[in-house]
């Protein structure tokens, strides 16, 4: 029996690794395998590492010269767009317009944050927090103006900031100039009609949206001698006021004859307070009645429109697209970093 006992060894060995090695061949291969979980983990590890370098929020301040309290505030990035969307546009507004708004703000700020302001600023500021950058208002002001609304309205801000967070507009490489204005005649504007230089970005599109803005009509009254004073002429009759002699590429008032001075339809709107350069006007006697079309310069994008399109549909960068000819929607992080380098 014992000659045996290597023949039967040797047989179980066999049978033992017939049943491992296909055992070890499909391990990899079942549901819930362990490459499978390890891939996703890696994957996991290098997102957030990337994320870790990226110098968002904290690491990115704006310096906010307010001007009515004489002071400096420092405010986190993002923070500062959520206050400026908040300040800016009506939080009413499609979630669509307000992305295409946070996308403006974003833009402009890193712009600001990349070039000389030619204005001069208290030490430390970047922006004022009026119109003359960008209007901004921090939560205990919004706090203060929404009241009971103020928590559905700012998370719906923030969310609108978040969806677009480290996005900003390019052309060319370069962050854009972003104007907005609220409501345009029904086209917005070439940029050479109220600035010194024509941007490519920024020419007159239709803006059809616009005629059902609560601010598309305004009027005021001047007694002509407020007319006169204002503009610096004197008008020839009692039924004349001027004569237009040519119209802007957005179908606004580009410059007026009266009693043979021409003026800019840009200067009759800055002297008289007019919320459009696009007007009409009649004389009553000693009283001068001027009806405008839109609220604003008419320069970039409308925020009525921008609305109207998000009612029908429409994306922010839709919005943005329309309103800003030929750009780029791009990352802000290689931009944020250079910045924060130089710090």
């Amino acid at each position: 029996m014992t000659k045996f006992k290597p023949f039967i060894v040797l047989a179980a060995l066999l049978f033992a690794v017939t049943l491992v090695v296909p055992a070890l061949l499909v391990i990899p291969f079942t549901e819930g395998n362990v490459s499978g979980k390890l891939g996703e983990e890696l994957k996991k590890e290098t997102k957030t590492g990337t994320a870790a370098e990226i110098p968002q929020g904290p690491a990115i301040e704006v310096g906010v010269y307010r001007l009515a309290q004489k002071k400096l505030e420092t405010v986190p990035l993002e923070d500062y767009i959520a206050g400026v969307v908040a300040s800016e546009m009506p939080a009413e507004f499609e979630e669509e317009a307000l992305k295409a708004q946070a996308l403006a703000a974003r833009t402009f700020i890193v712009k600001q944050m990349m070039s000389k302001d030619s204005l001069e600023l208290p030490e430390g500021a970047l922006v004022y927090d009026t119109v003359i950058h960008q209007v901004y208002k921090n939560d205990d002001e919004l706090k203060q103006q929404w009241k009971q609304d103020y928590k559905w309205k700012m998370e719906k801000v923030r969310e609108a900031v978040t969806a677009t967070r480290g996005q900003i507009l390019t052309f060319d490489g370069s962050p854009i100039t972003a104007s907005f204005f609220s409501t345009s005649n029904g086209f917005t504007e070439n940029s050479e009609a109220i600035w010194p230089n024509s941007v490519p970005y920024l020419k007159s599109v239709e803006s059809k949206w616009d005629l059902q803005s609560p601010k598309f009509n305004g009027r005021e009254v001047f007694t002509v001698q407020e007319f006169e004073k204002k503009l610096g002429v004197k008008l020839p009759n009692k039924s004349t006021i001027g004569t237009v002699t040519e119209r802007t590429a957005g179908q606004r008032v580009a410059k007026v004859d009266i009693n043979g001075k021409v003026v800019s339809g840009k200067d009759i709107r800055e002297k008289l307070g007019l919320k459009s350069t696009d007007f009409t006007w009649e004389r009553k006697g000693d009283t001068i009645i001027i009806n405008t079309q839109g609220y604003g310069h008419g320069v970039g994008m409308s925020q009525y429109g921008a609305n109207g399109m998000a009612s029908e549909g429409k994306s922010y960068k839709e919005i943005v697209s329309h309103y800003y000819q030929g750009v780029e929607i791009a990352t802000s992080d290689q931009l944020l970093t250079k910045i924060t380098a130089k710090k």
